[in-house]
C-alpha cells in the first residue's frame, strides 16, 4: 500500500481535538496525542529528525539553517528510493528541500508560502498532491501544510487567528482523505512541533508534545500510542512499504 505522510507545522494536540473531523479521525486511527518531539523544537532540526531518524544532536541542524552532516546517516527519501519506492514531496518553506538529497525523489512541488501566504499555499499544495497521485503510481508522498505556525508567529498559539488556521489545514487533509480512501493508502498526520505565546523553540510541553495519527487498514482502529516519538515515523514508513529500517536510526515502528 502506498503512504501519505502529512504535517501541519506548529500543530499543538489541544488544538487538534477541537477540530471535528481530526476527532472523528482519531476514533478510526491508532494515534498518540502526548508524542514527543525533538529538541530544539524548532521546524527544520525537526524536521531533519523526522526524515533522517536521529536526535539534532547526531545529525547536527539545531537552527532553521542547514548543516551538512559530518557522519551522514541514510534518510528515508534515500532508503525508499534504494529500494525502488518512487517518493514525492509538496511543500511550502523551501528550506525543507534539505529533508532529502539529491536522487530520493520523483517528483517535487515548491510553493512560496512567503510570497503566496501559507493559507493559500495549503490549498495550493494539497490540489497539487491530489492531482499529481490520481495521475501517477507514487509509494510514498510528503504533504505539508504549513499555515498554523506562521498563524502562531503571527498571533499567539491557540487564539482565534491560529484556530483558523487549524480548520483550513484539516479541510485539507479531509479533503486528501476522503478523495485517496484507504483502499490503496495509508496516512500518517502529524506536526514538528507545538508552540507557546508567538514562539516554539523550548523544551515547554506546549512546545514538544506533538499528536501523531496513523489511520488506514495497516493500523488498528482507536489504538493509542503511551510511547511515540518524532523519530518513530521514519521506521513505520518503511515498515508500511516492507523495506528495512536503517540501523542507526533511533525510533521504532509504531506498527508493532
Amino acid at each position: 500500500m502506498k503512504t501519505v505522510l502529512i504535517l501541519v507545522d506548529g500543530m499543538r494536540p489541544d488544538a487538534m481535538v477541537q477540530i471535528p473531523y481530526a476527532k472523528e479521525l482519531l476514533e478510526k486511527s491508532t494515534y498518540a496525542l502526548y508524542a514527543s518531539t525533538v529538541f530544539p523544537s524548532v521546524t527544520l532540526p525537526c524536521h531533519i529528525s523526522l526524515f533522517f531518524g536521529v536526535e539534532p544532536a547526531r545529525h547536527g541542524t539545531t537552527t532553521n539553517t542547514y548543516m551538512p552532516q559530518v557522519r551522514p546517516v541514510t534518510g528515508l527519501g534515500e532508503i525508499l528510493c534504494r529500494n525502488g519506492k518512487k517518493c514525492s514531496v509538496f511543500y511550502s518553506w523551501e528550506q525543507l528541500k534539505d529533508c532529502t538529497v539529491p536522487g530520493d525523489l520523483a517528483f517535487s512541488y515548491y510553493c512560496s508560502g512567503g510570497m503566496y501566504g501559507f493559507d493559500v499555499a495549503n490549498e495550493k499544495l494539497t490540489r497539487a498532491a491530489l492531482a499529481h497521485l490520481q495521475e501517477n503510481e507514487l509509494d510514498f508522498t510528503f504533504l505539508y501544510l504549513g499555515y498554523p505556525d506562521m498563524a502562531g508567529h503571527l498571533h499567539g498559539w491557540m487564539g482565534a487567528e491560529y484556530m483558523e488556521s487549524m480548520e483550513q489545514s484539516w479541510n485539507c487533509i479531509q479533503t486528501v482523505i476522503e478523495t485517496l480512501g484507504t483502499e490503496e493508502y495509508n496516512f500518517i498526520i502529524t506536526a514538528d512541533h507545538g508552540g507557546h505565546d508567538r514562539t516554539h523553540g523550548t523544551q515547554l510541553p506546549e512546545d514538544m508534545i506533538i499528536p501523531i495519527i496513523c489511520y488506514g487498514k495497516s493500523f488498528e482502529a482507536g489504538k493509542v500510542l503511551t510511547d511515540a516519538n518524532i523519530m518513530d515515523i521514519a521506521p513505520t514508513i518503511t515498515a508500511l512499504q516492507g523495506v528495512a529500517p536503517v540501523a542507526e536510526w533511533e525510533g521504532k515502528s509504531l506498527l508493532g
